[in-house]
């Protein structure tokens, strides 16, 4: 990318590393954010001193000199600045696709998960064994932190012909600004409907998610979930080398038998641990273990590392993340629960007794999908946000259910319609921006109001 003058559309935390790498490699760079400039001081700050800022829109004449435009996963690419690029014939890409292209000469594997639900802790496995059996990896994308700020501290360090794997945790909106993006090993968890305030349909949806696959060729491998049906019907349109994960079945790759999660290729079987020695909790999670044990054994790990860390890890800060028991009542944070599929998956982890803290900016979503899962689990539902009124609309008569106007008084509302045995779960199937910076910052409240309410009650 030397001597090359690209246009990076978005603001966050992904255009902020993506200028950074560009400007370390010798890029001139410009930023444009659809934000005024009060609003992004901060992110300001982070860029190289003679990085262009364009604030409050993308002008047509930010074009007039680029090479290529990197936007960032936030933005939609439905937009007038992307279609003016295309006709000048700049390419557009994402910031992923930009750190695959900067890591392309050194030859790098890379391993690449997505799915509606789940891809943070199956990733965040997957990085942890590849490490425990010795291998060097940089992970990074859509679980936090970008991969192109990973991509230059390696480049910057020197390291970047050292590194073993890199592993990615991808979304759809990361999806679908790839173009030569080939992940050696590839997995798809899960598909549920999500971000339908942005996409047009499902099938849409589902179309950005094989995005992950699509230059795949048969040296490479694609490991599914056999028992979702929109993913199992995936493997038809693959050209890579196929793998299943299943709780229910036995295919080629990784099943449960007889309690203990299994890994089963070409005859032989592997047991790695059992379902009761797992730390983190639910089907859900099951599954998501089953999908980074496969993954990883295809990436050469020996056995013993996967053994280690599935027995060892403990889950992931905000997803269905054990917070305190107040008088017998359980607290819950999965506040990375944001669509319909992950509250389902988190219901399923609870047999009944249930108040359930559900709501925010919605995006799209079908609450009634709901209703068959809450009736028998959720005995007291708590909506706050935006999406609050439609929440009540389709999921009334239920359970008993109030309104909250803020994360202490949904915390305070909740323990006051639970008894001992119960469990407060904050699930909350929306987006968090309608109150809260991020869902990490939601998650927070949470857990402080839980605290709050626990050191009321002791001084009590």
């Amino acid at each position: 990318m030397r001597s090359r003058n690209v246009v990076i559309v978005g603001l966050g935390r992904s255009g902020i590393a993506a200028a950074r790498l560009l400007h370390f490699l010798g890029a001139d760079v410009t930023v444009t954010d659809a934000r005024e400039r009060d609003a992004l001081s901060d992110a300001v700050k982070e860029l190289p001193a003679d990085v262009g800022i364009e604030t409050g829109g993308h002008p047509a004449r930010l074009l007039d000199d680029a090479d290529t435009v990197v936007v960032s996963p936030g933005v939609p690419l439905d937009q007038p600045f992307f279609d003016l690029a295309g006709k000048r014939g700049i390419e557009v890409i994402g910031e992923l696709e930009l750190a695959f292209r900067i890591l392309s000469p050194y030859g790098i594997p890379w391993v690449a998960i997505t799915g509606t639900n789940g891809k943070s802790t199956t990733t965040t496995l997957v990085h942890m064994i590849l490490a425990r059996g010795g291998q060097r990896v940089i992970a990074g994308g859509n679980i936090g932190t970008p991969i192109t700020e990973e991509v230059l501290g390696v480049v910057r360090d020197g390291g970047a012909g050292d590194l073993d794997r890199v592993v990615v945790e991808v979304s759809s909106f990361q999806l679908e600004s790839t173009r030569d993006f080939a992940p050696s090993v590839a997995s798809i968890l899960n598909i549920s409907p999500d971000h339908l305030d942005r996409y047009d349909d499902i099938g849409d949806y589902i179309r950005a998610k094989t995005r992950i696959f699509r230059n795949q060729t048969p040296g490479d491998s694609l490991v599914l979930n056999l028992d979702d049906p929109v993913v199992r019907d995936l493997g038809g349109r693959a050209r890579s080398e196929l793998f299943y994960f299943s709780t229910e079945e036995r295919p080629r790759g990784a099943y449960i038998r007889d309690g203990r999660l299994c890994i089963g290729i070409d005859g032989s079987e592997i047991g790695i641990v059992g379902v009761r020695d797992l730390r983190i909790r639910g089907a859900h999670n099951t599954e998501n273990a089953l999908a980074a044990l496969l993954v990883s054994y295809l990436c050469g790990v020996d056995v013993a590392a996967i053994r280690e860390v599935l027995s060892e890890f403990k889950g992931l800060e905000h997803r269905m993340e054990f917070v305190a028991e107040i008088e017998g009542v359980e607290f819950y944070n999965d506040s990375k629960g944001t669509n319909i599929g992950s509250v389902v998956k988190s219901l399923e982890g609870f047999r009944q007794g249930v108040i359930l803290i559900l709501g925010g900016r919605d995006k799209g979503s079908d609450f009634t999908t709901l209703r068959k899962y809450m009736t028998g689990r959720v005995k007291g539902l708590v909506v706050i946000g935006e999406a609050r009124q439609k929440i009540l609309g389709q999921l009334g008569g239920i359970a008993e259910a109030c309104e909250a106007g803020d994360m202490k008084d949904a915390v305070t509302t909740a323990f006051s319609m639970a008894e001992a045995g119960d469990v407060v779960l904050l699930s909350p199937g929306c987006a968090s921006f309608d109150m809260f910076e991020s869902f990490e910052h939601r998650g927070a409240m949470f857990k402080e109001s839980v605290m709050r309410l626990r050191n009321t009650l002791v001084v009590r």
